[in-house]
């Protein structure tokens, strides 16, 4: 694999091998090369054009930090060892980088209930904050691609002062575009929100315990005084004072995870500098993102922990090794608990997917690397020349096909084989197309499962559908899942098949659930 391309002049580069090895270079230094478990630093001051090259089976992390967060930082390149302990905290951090789970929405809320809690005195009176009603609340996020684009590398850091006009080239729009999508989709302009969205991470940083001269020069401004006329204009206080007030409540909350990743910035600087393996990073926070949909289908995947999707009304539980596709133009939520990381592998257009509900597949913890590896190529220039963001498309629907075909009679014949295998893999993104097959292949099912093909396809439609039923799915989605247009006419082919409707089938399966849970309770007594 060969990746290149070019970084922005505001932000650090640090590149983790998690395995294989790698070669870095850098114009005008020389060849940096790396083996498994080691890092490069290479600081915004060297500039120019990054290139890496990896040997196969390679795991490269590339992680941005923002010059604005890390209080010290190293003026030349460097290698170091990556500590243990440390691995899955510089993943964690990866995904802040490519995902609008850093600091956005959620992040105000610990902060919100500590100032209204019990015990917390009026709005205006003597010694408290003096927070205006509404303040909390965070600016929407742009739907249109471009403008959303800004919006999520502005929330990872504010303190970017790029024109629109050049905004606009990087996210290959117009300024005219820009302007009028966050006008449309967030009642602000493009100033408005930008300004708002460094306010809510100065509100955040001074809440944990950051000077104000510092938070000014954190989050953007040029200077302190403007700075404490736009922080008062918003929140009706000072800095100095809501930061005085806000200190003798501090820690009764969790840090945000803009502050933790500030934090965890200065970690990483020690972590560079050290001689001695420094103390392991504090347990990871938990998150989530705000209310959004997405243009495309977007494929999550839950590398560690638990986390969850939210969509529609109903919670997708995701367990360690699950991924799930989220339907394109769903407003939906996802986060992760505590100790958890949850990372996107890709996406595609609704062109290559058919999708109305949330699809899910399980992967083993042999597949950890390469999903780490199709992560990073979905998100970030570190990918092969010949990369296909439509190759985590065929991945997903091999391991679902994989999965079902545990559920339904299998023949050995490789062609029947293949072609029951096509099948699983249609059903949810095109319903299950009906395939043509020659006479010897409907022998080959006939002989080897019981079952003509058609009749074979029949009981994998069913036995899906029975499947997603006990996880949940509501009949009239699970029937659009397996390919039937009308609610009616699914209910008549589940009842032939199970001899219950789809719904006393749901219901059953509850009671059982139930009744098993009662009697683990009673027997733990």
């Amino acid at each position: 694999m060969r990746a290149s391309g070019v970084w922005d002049q505001s932000e650090h580069l640090l590149l983790w091998v998690r395995a294989g090895s790698a070669r870095v270079g850098i114009d005008g230094h020389p060849e940096i090369r790396l083996a498994e478990g080691e890092g490069a630093w290479i600081p915004v001051d060297v500039g120019g054009r990054w290139t890496i090259d990896t040997d196969p089976g390679t795991v490269v992390i590339p992680l941005l930090i923002p010059s604005s967060i890390a209080s010290e930082t190293l003026s030349e390149p460097r290698v170091f060892v990556v500590p243990d302990g440390w691995q899955d905290w510089l993943i964690h951090n990866f995904n802040l980088m490519i995902t609008p789970l850093a600091g956005h929405a959620y992040s105000q809320d610990a902060l919100a209930d500590l100032l209204r809690r019990p015990g917390a005195r009026p709005p205006g009176a003597p010694g408290t904050s003096g927070i205006r009603a509404g303040a909390f609340d965070p600016p929407a996020l742009p739907r249109a691609g471009g403008a959303r684009g800004v919006a999520e590398e502005l929330l990872r850091n504010p303190a970017l002062d790029l024109t629109v006009v050049e905004w606009a080239t990087r996210m290959l729009s117009s300024p005219r575009t820009l302007l009028r999508d966050f006008r449309a989709d967030t009642g602000l302009t493009f100033e408005q929100w930008r300004l708002r969205c460094r306010l809510d991470a100065a509100f955040e940083y001074l809440a944990a315990g950051y000077d104000v001269g510092q938070v000014a020069v954190r989050v953007g401004f040029a200077t302190q005084s403007g700075f404490t006329r736009a922080f008062r204009q918003l929140f009706g206080v000072t800095p100095h004072r809501f930061s005085r007030d806000i200190g003798a409540r501090r820690g009764a909350s969790g840090a945000t995870p803009r502050v933790a990743a500030a934090r965890q910035a200065d970690d990483m600087m020690r972590m560079l500098r050290a001689t001695d393996t420094p103390a392991v990073p504090e347990m990871l926070p938990a998150a989530h993102t705000p209310s959004h949909a997405n243009d495309v289908h977007v494929l999550i995947w839950t590398y560690r922990g638990s986390a969850y999707l939210d969509l529609g009304g109903r919670t997708y539980e995701q367990e360690r090794g699950e991924a799930t596709w989220i339907p394109a133009g769903a407003e939906h939520t996802t986060g992760v608990r505590e100790n958890s990381i949850s990372l996107p592998l890709g996406n595609v257009g609704t062109g290559d997917l058919q999708l109305t509900a949330p699809l899910q597949a399980q992967f083993s913890p042999g597949w950890d690397d390469y999903l780490l590896f199709c992560s990073v190529s979905a998100r970030t220039p570190v990918r092969s020349d010949d990369y296909d963001p439509r190759h985590v498309l065929d991945l997903f629907a091999d391991q679902v096909a994989a999965q079902r075909a545990l559920s339904v009679p299998m023949p050995t014949d490789s062609r029947a084989r293949r072609l029951a295998m096509d099948y699983l893999r249609s059903i949810g993104s095109s319903g299950g197309s009906e395939l043509d097959a020659p006479a010897e292949i409907h022998r080959a099912f006939r002989e080897e499962t019981g079952l003509t093909f058609a009749r074979w396809r029949y009981a994998a439609r069913m036995r899906i559908a029975r499947d997603l039923l006990v996880g949940g799915a509501k009949p009239s989605a699970v029937a659009r899942r397996v390919g039937y247009a009308h609610l009616a006419t699914f209910s008549a082919a589940f009842s032939r098949f199970h001899g219950v409707s789809p719904r006393e089938y749901q219901e059953r399966e509850a009671e059982n659930i139930s009744a098993a849970a009662f009697s683990l309770t009673r027997r733990g007594r």
